[in-house]
């Protein structure tokens, strides 16, 4: 019998990350009690939603320090979802920032601790995660209470008490920054947490307990307690129901232990196994942080301290010496021109990028435009789908299609800038080039542009400081510097007009302090003014708000105070659709859509993602603070 040629066919090779990625699926899905749970693995955020999670992508050559750090998510979100009860958490949640957010990051350290007092391989993965976190972060650096996020503080304190792990190296300045001042005060609270760690009721009672301790107990919402006595009165059943719940999730967490082990062992690679038994070391830059989808996600750093954002103590001491100009009143036209022509020198090497995205970005919207068709017409474009009639029946007439507009609402977008002096050289080059890329982008799209700039007229107060001098210096002065903001582009001017505008940025000395929260509502007013249907407020910036003169005599998170007042107003309250780029600088922690880039040179494929996600035609609607992010 002769012998056949053919080749077998051999399955590719598969990627040796591809059995780490299912041994971390299943390990999160053991801990979570869950079997039908979608797990994907990505290049962003980690997020816990309702059905699916998303974890990091691990590199193509991952350590035991990676594989530690993703699992340390992996467990940290996969615990949320076992041991946290969302309707409890929102009954309980207070209502000011700064009491919320101490409130999420204690709940999220109780069920971490929940999962690293059971399995000691999970409390060595999070305890790497925190490392990676903390070691990425500026907190080793910070020197100032006022600097150090007072919801990290309490959080890594009450792990201490639940676990009896000490805070990672580099948080260990922000804890001793606060450790003297809340155990002075909520000493009894903190001793108490470690009775309730499997109770998320009680826990949060006394969580509340700790708040008042610390003199934020008047930020929270008055209804939960009567919620809470309803609930005791009236779910006595549901309570009972709950515990046998509980013992039944003890159970499952227990099988979970095993699960975990024997999945470990089974699929993932000889370095991944070792580091459930090895103690972490300094993690690698690869891995993510995490943020959730969920009202109370596993927390992020924010600062400062010291009282919710309200922020209505806000004033300006004197506001006759601020000013709106238009960029060519600053500079004459033949140094603007010379600053603009150094910029296009600067972007010389990203001229093809710019043309990448314009063009993918524009074929984008267009086609949102004009996308839907109609059939069975009498004229139009022949229907080749419906041609099989005629075929099956001569007498049919034919069957032609027409292409319909799609309602695209009139759209204007604002594209605000940082001109601070922390933004100077490669951070407001890259800020100008997100400028100079979107306005003429959109600008082809039908889409208008308007680019603001706003710094301040002087260093150290200026002319408003030599006024609260001269008054003798009365106390709580408020902002005590001079504004100043620019209009760079108007939205009703041609791009052609105020390209050369945009150099202005370039020019030595414009650059000086940034009051982010009133560029920010200057900028929002403006748009209200707008006759477009859709509005879209963009800010460029690195995320701090700092004037010398103005925190000098005020508190230090004056500023910033104010610019999550504002924030939170506009997210919330108004139609405008607010979006943030960090340059260099993750933005996160003040603006719920927030994006960070680091060169101009990710703007490619960064950019046109998320201006595509903005345009589309099922635009997000605001929604309440902690629900999804962009990022």
């Amino acid at each position: 019998m002769a012998g056949s040629n053919k080749v077998a066919k051999t399955a590719p090779k598969e990627a040796p990350v591809e059995p780490f990625k299912r041994a971390v699926t299943g390990c999160f899905k053991a801990i979570a009690g869950v079997a039908e749970f979608e797990v994907s693995f990505a290049s962003e955020r980690p997020s816990l939603g309702p059905d699916r999670v998303r974890l990091p992508e691990p590199p193509r050559r991952f350590t035991q320090q990676d594989v530690a750090v993703l699992r340390g998510h992996a467990d940290s979100l996969a615990l949320r979802l076992a041991c946290h009860d969302p309707s409890v958490h929102r009954r309980m949640l207070p209502t000011g920032d700064t009491a919320r957010a101490v409130f999420e990051a204690v709940e999220q350290a109780r069920v971490e601790a929940v999962g690293a007092t059971r399995m000691v391989g999970v409390q060595r993965n999070l305890a790497a995660m925190l490392t990676d976190r903390y070691h990425r972060g500026p907190y080793a650096d910070i020197t100032d209470r006022a600097d150090a996020p007072l919801e990290d503080a309490v959080a890594l304190m009450v792990r201490e008490r639940l676990t009896g792990q000490a805070p990672p190296p580099a948080a260990r300045k922000i804890v001793e920054l606060w450790r003297d001042f809340i155990e002075s005060r909520a000493e009894g609270d903190l001793s108490r947490l470690a009775d309730s760690l499997e109770d998320q009721k009680k826990f949060g009672q006394i969580t509340r307990d700790l708040l008042s301790s610390l003199e934020m107990g008047e930020e929270s919402t008055a209804e939960s307690d009567e919620e809470t006595d309803d609930d005791d009165k009236n779910d006595g059943r549901d309570e009972q129901a709950g515990e046998e719940g509980e013992s039944r999730e003890d159970e499952s967490q227990q099988g979970a232990t095993e699960v975990e082990a024997e999945l470990a062992q089974e699929e993932l690679p000889e370095s991944a196994v070792e580091s459930e038994a090895g103690p972490p070391a300094d993690m690698p830059d690869d891995a993510d942080l995490g943020d959730s989808d969920e009202p109370a996600e596993p927390w992020q750093p924010r600062t400062p301290p010291g009282g919710d954002k309200s922020g209505p103590e806000y004033h300006a001491f004197t506001a006759k010496f601020d000013e709106e100009v238009l960029a060519e009143e600053l500079c004459d036209a033949e140094e603007l021109a010379r600053l603009r022509s150094y910029l296009d020198k600067q972007l010389s090497h990203l001229q093809g990028v710019v043309a990448r995205l314009a063009n993918r970005l524009q074929r984008r919207l267009l086609a949102q435009q004009n996308r839907a068709w109609e059939f069975d017409l009498e004229e139009g474009v022949l229907d080749p789908a419906r041609l099989s009639r005629v075929v099956t029946d001569p007498t049919a007439a034919l069957s032609f299609k027409r292409e319909r507009d799609t309602e695209f609402r009139d759209t204007v977008v604002t594209l605000l800038i940082d001109n601070s002096g922390s933004m100077r050289g490669r951070p407001i080059t890259v800020a100008a080039t997100c400028a100079d890329i979107l306005a003429r982008t959109l600008e082809r799209c039908g889409v208008k542009v308007e680019v603001l700039g706003f710094t301040t007229r002087a260093w150290k107060g200026g002319q408003s400081r030599e006024t609260w001098l001269a008054a003798g210096k009365p106390i709580n002065p408020g902002r005590l510097n001079d504004l100043r903001h620019i209009v760079y582009k108007s939205a009703d001017a041609p791009w052609r007009r105020a390209r050369r505008n945009l150099g202005l940025m370039m020019r030595e000395g414009l650059l000086k302090e940034n009051i982010d929260g009133e560029a920010l509502d200057w900028a929002h007013k403006r748009l209200l003014g707008r006759p477009e249907a859709r509005r879209i407020l963009m800010m460029i910036s690195d995320g701090a708000p700092v004037d010398d003169s103005t925190l000098s005599v005020n508190a230090g998170n004056y500023l910033e105070r104010h610019l999550r007042h504002i924030i939170s107003e506009i997210e919330t309250r108004s139609p405008v659709e607010l979006i943030a780029i960090g340059i260099g600088h993750d933005v996160t922690r003040y603006y719920r859509r927030a994006v960070t880039i680091v060169d101009a040179e990710e703007l490619g494929g960064v950019m046109t993602e998320k201006l595509a996600e903005l345009f589309s035609d099922a635009a997000p609607s605001p929604a309440p603070r902690g629900g999804r992010r962009l990022h």
